[in-house]
């Protein structure tokens, strides 16, 4: 199958014919069981942290919100939720925070050690923007995985709501290739709808993620937090309302898709957000069209209100048994199975 087009991209993002888009769902739907089959994999979430040093323009961790009480969680809690993570059957677990510097780089790698002689889970982090001899630390420490989403690839509009660390120019595009040259499985990905996105834009991100060779790829949808500037309204962005992407579950939906395509055999979740805004089958069709990993939330139900990246977020209250068992159902409601392992990304040969 010939490599999906920057063109064609953008011509289905613009799509709005529900019996033309049936087409693409299949088609990415193909794709996905030809490449990664049928096993959905389970990563458990582990939200470490909710203190963060930057002020991006919409998530509710920003430094200068001070509407939330900040946590760090303990060594002991974070290898007792790893070890929940093998009771309930995951085969990796994603240590997610804040860009929180507090995180200090040898006491995280003790960390992974610790879950790493204790338990055979792949793990992955998602700590925003470490310096590489951190990045390498934690690799040697036994971490196998980094996510780093760049958000959008349009320059202007990602310094407007990523505002740079006073004397440290964001380039998310080098650390994820400081990543790959260490060794780690790269995740990246991009957000759907972010005000100042228009298709051509979001086209491209999803064009390039065709050229990264990236091994998991996360889109969701843009959800402001209100207390950040765009929650209020705060930034203005001089493009046609023509142009200007929706953050619609729709949208989420087409961008999944085409990622499919676009990196066939990478992996890809049905996001959090994606069930935030359909809680009722949100995750279901995700996976239905491209997606095939989800993570559960095994961060202690008295963190979870207090990691608020955006308001209203699903299965906040839920326990990590309740979140399994959820999930499971839902895996098993669609005919898919879940699967077994760390589920790495297993390279197409070319």
């Amino acid at each position: 199958m010939n490599p999906i087009t920057l063109q064609e991209i953008e011509r289905w993002l613009k799509e709005s014919d529900e019996k033309t888009l049936e087409t693409l769902w299949a088609r990415a739907d193909e794709v996905r069981k030809a490449t990664v089959g049928d096993e959905v994999h389970l990563r458990g979430l582990i939200e470490i942290s909710n203190h963060c040093v930057r002020r991006c323009a919409y998530c509710g961790l920003a430094a200068g919100n001070r509407t939330i009480e900040r946590y760090r969680m303990t060594r002991e809690e974070i290898v007792d939720c790893a070890l929940k993570a093998v009771r309930l059957g995951y085969g990796t677990v994603v240590m997610q925070a804040g860009e929180d510097y507090g995180i200090v780089a040898d006491w995280l790698a003790e960390v992974i050690r610790e879950i790493k002689r204790q338990t055979p889970l792949a793990v992955t982090l998602s700590l925003g923007e470490r310096p590489y001899e951190e990045l390498k630390l934690w690799k040697q420490a036994g971490a196998d995985r980094y996510l780093l989403r760049f958000e959008t690839s349009n320059s202007h509009l990602y310094e407007l709501i990523h505002p740079s660390l006073p004397g440290k120019k964001s380039d998310r595009f080098e650390i994820l290739r400081q990543l790959q040259e260490l060794g780690y499985e790269a995740g990246s990905g991009v957000m759907i709808g972010i005000p100042g996105q228009t298709y051509a834009t979001l086209a491209h991100d999803i064009h390039i993620f065709s050229t990264m060779d990236l091994d998991m790829i996360g889109v969701g949808p843009f959800i402001p937090s209100p207390n950040t500037p765009l929650g209020r309204g705060e930034i203005h962005f001089d493009i046609s309302p023509a142009e200007q992407v929706p953050n619609t579950e729709l949208m989420t939906y087409k961008a999944v898709a085409l990622t499919r395509l676009a990196r066939p055999d990478a992996n890809i979740p049905s996001t959090t957000a994606l069930a935030t805004i359909n809680k009722e089958s949100g995750r279901e069709l995700g996976l239905m069209r491209g997606a095939n990993i989800v993570m559960p939330n095994l961060t202690p139900v008295q963190y979870r209100e207090k990691y608020e990246i955006y308001p209203g977020k699903a299965c906040i209250n839920e326990t990590a048994e309740q979140c399994n068992g959820c999930l499971r159902g839902r895996i098993a409601s669609i005919g898919r199975t879940v699967g077994t392992g760390q589920g790495g990304r297993v390279k197409r040969s070319k």
